[in-house]
């Protein structure tokens, strides 16, 4: 259904140094880049990426969407802590420690480096 999301930044070094080192827990990496935007994927094809962090095309200063949150499956409860765990020693604000929520499934949340709320989630019980 999405072709790929996008999150404004108002730091785009600082902004792709903390994704880098949280989507590499979720094997997710950097698979384009200029000067505006790092793109991030699964895995490197044809440089398309999912996901990009990006200074605004308007060059006015990003902001957060009120309701919004990005969702990243995560195949372990393992992996959900860990990704939570480093984005908050790397400067992220926690907006949900991990655990269960909504029957069998378990979630963490925080807010990014910008504001933006992020969700790792997982339907495992490992």
């Amino acid at each position: 259904m999405f072709a790929f999301i996008t999150l404004g930044t108002n730091n785009l070094k600082k902004s792709s140094n903390f994704y880098d080192e949280i989507l590499k827990i979720l094997d997710i990496i950097r698979v384009d880049q200029d000067e505006k935007y790092v793109g991030y994927a699964k895995e490197k094809t044809n440089n398309l990426a999912d996901f990009y962090i990006m200074k605004p095309f308007d060059d006015n200063i990003a902001t957060i969407g009120n309701g919004t949150m990005i969702s990243f499956y995560v195949k372990s409860k393992k992996k959900v802590n860990e990704f939570h765990k480093k984005a908050l020693l790397l400067g992220a604000t926690n907006e949900g420690n991990p655990g269960p929520r909504h029957g069998e499934n378990y979630y963490a949340y925080l807010r990014d480096l910008d504001g933006n709320k992020i969700c790792a989630y997982t339907t495992s019980n490992i």
